[in-house]
C-alpha cells in the first residue's frame, strides 16, 4: 500500500499495529509535498519540525503502551481558515498575515485529543469567499488532477491536499458549498453536518475578536478519502461546545442497518433552470442503474415542497446579511458589490437576462434593516420545515454537486460554459449547494465517475436533519456500488 493515499483509518491501524511509524507517515507525506506541491499550490503553511517531533513522541508512547486515541499519530491538514495554536492561520487575508491563534479552534482541539498531528494548513479562497481557490498570500491552488483548472473553494486546498496524497484527512467548512464543491472538482469525499451539529468556534470569518454574525449558515466538516474517514472524524468533532452554547447535546444517533434493497431513495438531475452538462448527467443516470439493478427502490423526483429558485434568493439575502457584514469593516456592502457584479455578468454575458437570484430579493437586502432579516430568518423556518416534510418521505436524496465538472481557472463573476452555454458564475458553481446550508441538511458527497476530458464527478447525497450516522452508512453503502476511489499519479 502507498502509505500517502492510504485512507486515516488504514493508517491508524498500521500505526497502532507497528506496521509503519508515525515518523515514517510524516515523512512521507513531506516528501510528497516537497515534489509535488509546486505546481499545485495546496499546502500554505507547513510545520515539519513540531510535526516530526509530536510523531517521534506518538511513537514513543505508543511503545510505552500507551494510546492518545482513534488518530493516535496519525498526521492531518487543517484549513487555513480554522484556528491552530502556535500555528499560522491567515485565511488567505493580508491584515492575517502574521496572525498565530493563541487557541485551537474547537473542531482542531478535538482532533488533537483524539492523537491526530496537525502538520499543515491548506489554502483557502480570501476569506474564505469564492467557488476558487486563490488569494493574496499564498496565490492560486490547481486541481490536481488538471493544474490549468480550479480545485473549487473556498476549500480548494483541503480537497486537492486529499486528491494529490499530501494528507489523508482535512477539516474544511462550507457556507455555499465549499466543502461540497472541491470534494466534487477534485474526485474525494466530503461531508457538511446538520447546522450547528459541529461548532464553528475558532473559524475566520468572523475576523479574530469580532462580534459573531455567521449563526446560520456556516459548517466545519471533513474531507478524506474515504466515509470511513467521514465517519471517524465526524463522531470525533461534533457535539456541544462552551465556546459556542447554540451548540445542542444532541445524541449522534446510530447508522442504519437497512439493506440497499431496503432503501427509498429520491434522486433528481436537478431544475431545468440549472441544466447540468451531459457528462454530469451520464455519471448520475449510471449510479442509478447501478443502484437499480440492487433492487433498492429509487424515485426521479425533486423537492417539489418548495420553490428552490426561491429558496436561492433567500439565501442570497440571509448570506447579505450574516456573511459578508462580518468579512469586512463596510459591514453589507461587499454583498451589495458581490450582488451587483454577479448581476452584470448574468445580464450580458449569459441566458440569464431576467437576473440572478439576489436581483429577485434586492429590496429585502438594501437598504437592509432587522426587520427584513427577521423575515428572511421566517422564511428560513418556512424553508427548513418544508424541506423535512419532504425528507421524511425518504432515506436520501440524491443531487447534482454543480453544473458542470471543474473548469479552467477563471476571475470571479465570470460565467461558466455548462456544454456550450453560458451560465451566471454563483449560479453554475453553488445553484445545488447554498439552498442546502440554508435549509440545514447534512450532505455527503462522493465521487462517481469523470468526465470524458478525466475530470472527477461527485454528487450530493441529502440526508434528514441531526440523523448524520444514519446518512452516513446509507452514503457508504451507495458508495459501495459507485465504485473504488481513484488517486492521482502525479
Amino acid at each position: 500500500m502507498d502509505i500517502v493515499f492510504a485512507t486515516a483509518s488504514q493508517l491508524a491501524q498500521m500505526i497502532r499495529d507497528r506496521e509503519v511509524s508515525s515518523v515514517e507517515v510524516v515523512k512521507a507525506y513531506l516528501e510528497e509535498i516537497e515534489k509535488h506541491n509546486g505546481k499545485i499550490n495546496a499546502i500554505a503553511t507547513l510545520d515539519r519540525e513540531k510535526a516530526l517531533k509530536k510523531a517521534k513522541e506518538a511513537d514513543e508512547a505508543l511503545a510505552k503502551g500507551e494510546n492518545w486515541g482513534a488518530l493516535h499519530g496519525v498526521p492531518i491538514t487543517i484549513k487555513d481558515t480554522i484556528e491552530t495554536a502556535g500555528l499560522l492561520t491567515t485565511a488567505g487575508y493580508p491584515p492575517l498575515k502574521n496572525y498565530v491563534p493563541q487557541q485551537d479552534a474547537t473542531t482542531v482541539a478535538r482532533l488533537k485529543a483524539a492523537g491526530a498531528i496537525i502538520f499543515a494548513k491548506t489554502n483557502p479562497a480570501k476569506l474564505a469567499g469564492d467557488y476558487q481557490t486563490n488569494n493574496p498570500l499564498f496565490g492560486q491552488t490547481n486541481n490536481p488532477w488538471n493544474l490549468n483548472y480550479t480545485p473549487g473553494g473556498s476549500s480548494g486546498g483541503s480537497a486537492a491536499a486529499i486528491a494529490a496524497g499530501f494528507s489523508p484527512l482535512e477539516l474544511g467548512s462550507d457556507v455555499a458549498g465549499s466543502i461540497r464543491h472541491p470534494a466534487h472538482y477534485c474526485g474525494v469525499y466530503g461531508f457538511m453536518p446538520t447546522d450547528r451539529r459541529v461548532s464553528t468556534a475558532g473559524h475566520i470569518p468572523e475576523l479574530p475578536g469580532k462580534p459573531k454574525y455567521i449563526r446560520h449558515l456556516l459548517r466545519i466538516g471533513p474531507l478524506a478519502r474515504s466515509i470511513e474517514d467521514l465517519q471517524l472524524c465526524f463522531s470525533l468533532i461534533a457535539g456541544a461546545d462552551i465556546r459556542q452554547p447554540e451548540i445542542p447535546p444532541v445524541p449522534l444517533g446510530q447508522p442504519t442497518d437497512k439493506k440497499l434493497s431496503e432503501l427509498k431513495i429520491a434522486w433528481t438531475y436537478g431544475y431545468d433552470f440549472l441544466p447540468i452538462s451531459q457528462d454530469t448527467r451520464s455519471c448520475i443516470q449510471s449510479l442509478i442503474n447501478r443502484l437499480t439493478d440492487t433492487g433498492c427502490y429509487l424515485e426521479e423526483c425533486n423537492s417539489t415542497n418548495f420553490d428552490w429558485e426561491e429558496a436561492l434568493a433567500n439565501y442570497s439575502v440571509f448570506a447579505a446579511y450574516e456573511l459578508f457584514a462580518s468579512a469586512s469593516k463596510l459591514g453589507i456592502l461587499p454583498g451589495m458589490w458581490m450582488g451587483i457584479v454577479t448581476e452584470f455578468y448574468a445580464r450580458t454575458q449569459t441566458v440569464f437576462k431576467s437576473g440572478t437570484p439576489l436581483a429577485r430579493k434586492g429590496n429585502l437586502a438594501f437598504p437592509p434593516s432587522m426587520a427584513k432579516y427577521n423575515i428572511v430568518l421566517t422564511e428560513r423556518d418556512r424553508t427548513m420545515a418544508q424541506m423535512d416534510r419532504f425528507m421524511a418521505e425518504w432515506d436520501a436524496w440524491i443531487c447534482p454537486v454543480s453544473l458542470t465538472p471543474a473548469f479552467p481557472h477563471c476571475s470571479f463573476g465570470q460565467s461558466i460554459e455548462v456544454d456550450g452555454v453560458k451560465f451566471p458564475y454563483l449560479l453554475a458553481c453553488g445553484g445545488y449547494t447554498m439552498p442546502l446550508n440554508f435549509t440545514g441538511n447534512p450532505v455527503v458527497i462522493i465521487p462517481i465517475g469523470q468526465s470524458k476530458t478525466g475530470l472527477p464527478i461527485g454528487v450530493q447525497i441529502v440526508g434528514k436533519r441531526w440523523r448524520e450516522m444514519e446518512l452516513l452508512a446509507i452514503a457508504r453503502k451507495i458508495d459501495e456500488i459507485a465504485g473504488d476511489f481513484q488517486h492521482l499519479n502525479l
